[in-house]
């Protein structure tokens, strides 16, 4: 069952990582192989979504959704959306920075550095509200429990976590941007950072008002659904289980798309603060992407969601850790392997402590059987 549903991943992690080894050298292998974990580990709770809304689909939307999907969020959000992020913060077109990047690489490489504080203000921006949204909000598991009990009583004040990341955005402003990189040296970027922060304030409200969107439009259907199954064993019609189609489908397919671009956001932002090199930023995450499809279908053919109940919670700290670092890098440069570790080492330890508190569990079941 594993092997069969994972093995397409496997192989094109396989293929990935020695073409990366071979192309490049071990510095990419590297770095591709962090990226592939982070994002993994990033997209884990896209999974979990993903198989929870997939099983009300009937087979043939399974299939789109796991076909035409994929090609949407791999090349998609993967590729074409750091080629969008560097062309517009470089203002040169998307071939441009294709060729730049694959026949001029110093060239490129310049341009990114000048274009480094506006893609880190936008990208820490969003990420910092994910990171705060999640750490404010109610939740029945608490991981670091001394910490999220009074963050998740502050998050009862609105809009709260809009203000911290404007303050935050304001003090990078103030005390990194004054003095950023760039490739001839130093120079004032605060405007720079400022707008890029504000840009990324409004495309994550954007994306979840979008998402927010199609929920609706999403209960709405499931609810016309459901009433008419209910009409149908009223007036004595077999009604036949087969999972949700036509236009509930169709909502439902447009709903999973928004979802799943809005949590590539996260993973293709925080690649930032790992790597500028777009190919390996490619290759890592869509490696990547094809595990978060393998472990949807998984957990759709299982029937049972993982066990493992603070891995979201390791993983948007290691949301919260880039978004501080992109901040940070508007002026300091931080190693890309010092960076990308931080990330594993959460997401590891929220593993470590999941694994123990089922033990626990296990052994309170245990104790009261006997």
């Amino acid at each position: 069952m594993v092997l069969k549903t994972f093995g397409w991943s496997f192989a094109i992690t396989a293929l990935g990582l020695a073409f990366a080894a071979w192309q490049w050298g071990w510095e990419a292998f590297g770095i591709v192989l962090i990226l592939s974990i982070l994002e993994i580990s990033l997209s884990f709770d896209n999974a979990v979504v993903n198989a929870g809304v997939l099983k009300k689909m009937n087979a043939f939307w399974q299939k789109i959704f796991l076909t035409i999907g994929i090609l949407i969020a791999v090349f998609g959000m993967r590729l074409v959306f750091p080629v969008a992020i560097v062309a517009i913060s470089a203002k040169v077109g998307p071939i441009e920075a294709i060729e730049l990047a694959l026949d001029h690489p110093d060239q490129y490489e310049a341009l990114v550095t000048d274009a480094h504080p506006a893609i880190a203000a936008f990208g820490g921006m969003f990420l910092l509200m994910i990171f705060l949204d999640f750490v404010f909000e109610e939740r029945e598991h608490k991981w670091l429990a001394w910490l999220e009990r009074p963050l998740a009583k502050l998050g009862k004040v609105d809009m709260l976590s809009v203000c911290i990341a404007l303050i935050a955005l304001l003090v990078s402003a103030m005390t990194f941007a004054t003095n950023a990189h760039t490739s001839t040296g130093h120079a004032d970027k605060s405007a720079t950072v400022l707008l890029a922060g504000v840009a990324g304030l409004i495309t994550y409200l954007i994306v979840g008002g979008l998402s927010s969107y199609f929920e609706d439009k999403l209960e709405e259907e499931e609810e016309r659904e459901h009433e008419e199954e209910e009409k149908a064993k009223a007036e004595g019609k077999q009604v036949s289980a087969v999972g949700l189609a036509g236009k509930a489908a169709f909502f439902l397919f447009l709903y999973l798309e928004v979802l799943d671009a809005s949590f590539s956001f996260d993973g293709v932002i925080g690649a930032f603060a790992i790597t500028n090199h777009i190919f390996w930023m490619a290759l890592g995450l869509g490696i990547g992407a094809m595990y978060v499809r393998s472990l949807t279908v998984y957990l759709v053919r299982q029937g049972t969601l993982d066990d493992y109940v603070y891995l979201e919670h390791g993983a948007h700290y290691a949301i919260g850790a880039l978004a501080v670092i992109l901040l940070i890098t508007i002026q300091h440069e931080i190693s890309e392997i010092v960076t990308g570790l931080i990330g594993v080492v959460l997401i590891a330890a929220s593993f470590w402590s999941s694994v123990r508190r089922n033990k626990r569990l296990e052994l309170k079941g245990a104790s009261a059987e006997a």
